[in-house]
């Protein structure tokens, strides 16, 4: 082996290493800080009302339920925003598209919590009603990448596959849905986020959560409950953050 190639395989190495690298900090912060926080409260005497809310079933409950809501919520927001993103990315469509902007941004203009009231006036306490806030709340982000990432397409790329002979649907999908990858997951990723910490907000009108155990511990004084619900919240939605990193790695196009 040739003194180049050594050099140039130690060279490659450290390239190799520090994606790796910076993809396991996250997971890697968030397990020393769930096993610090797993010690710290079985150092505590906790007291009956403590223990019912720190138990593993109670806590796997809660974090089945934040799961949902933030799932469920995210699914309708892909299903809403990116076609209305779409519609509002084209020109014809440039009368409407205020309108669109409009409607997104009344869910971030409004406090969350008083879209939650009014739901409940309407549809009552549960899982449904959180949903109302959480769609509400982080269709924005998706919906504003969506256009952004649709119009910022070079046009002479739409241009060649007009003259490849390919449909409108056909270069929505095949070229300009596919540039426009990176912004949307951008905007994905930033709802997500938003979501999961909303969610927390589903505990005011019964669709369970971390919340509960964040609200339940404010109203009886038992901080540990509270700083439990908080962390693991909180762990949540850096982990989700996480993912949404790794799949803007993955899913980004060749050569972008």
């Amino acid at each position: 082996m040739s003194a180049e190639t050594l050099y140039a395989g130690q060279a490659r190495t450290p390239g190799r290493r520090l994606p790796i690298l910076r993809h396991l900090f996250t997971p890697a912060a968030v397990a020393v800080v769930l096993i610090a926080l797993y010690a710290w409260v079985g150092t505590l005497e906790l007291d009956s009302i403590e223990q019912r809310s720190l138990n593993r079933a109670v806590i796997v409950t809660k974090a089945v339920e934040h799961l949902q809501m933030t799932i469920a919520a995210t699914i309708l927001v892909v299903a809403i925003a990116i076609p209305l993103g779409v519609v509002a990315s084209r020109a014809r469509n440039r009368l409407i598209a205020p309108v669109i902007l409009t409607l997104g941004n009344l869910g971030q203009a409004v406090p969350c919590i008083g879209l939650l009231v009014l739901a409940t006036f309407l549809m009552g306490v549960g899982f449904q009603t959180a949903l109302v806030g959480l769609v509400a709340y982080a269709v924005l982000p998706v919906l504003r990448n969506t256009m952004v990432g649709v119009q910022q397409v070079d046009p002479a790329l739409i241009e060649a596959a007009r003259g490849m002979g390919m449909t409108r649907g056909q270069i929505l999908r095949r070229v300009e849905l596919k540039l426009a990858v990176p912004a949307i997951l951008a905007g994905l990723r930033t709802a997500l986020v938003l979501t999961v910490g909303v969610a927390t907000l589903g505990a005011f009108v019964a669709a369970g959560g971390f919340g509960e155990l964040i609200i339940n511990g404010l109203k009886l004084n038992r901080m540990p409950v509270t700083i439990v619900g908080g962390v693991l919240t909180a762990a949540i939605a850096f982990l989700i953050d996480w993912l949404g990193g790794l799949a803007e790695h993955l899913l980004k196009p060749r050569g972008m």
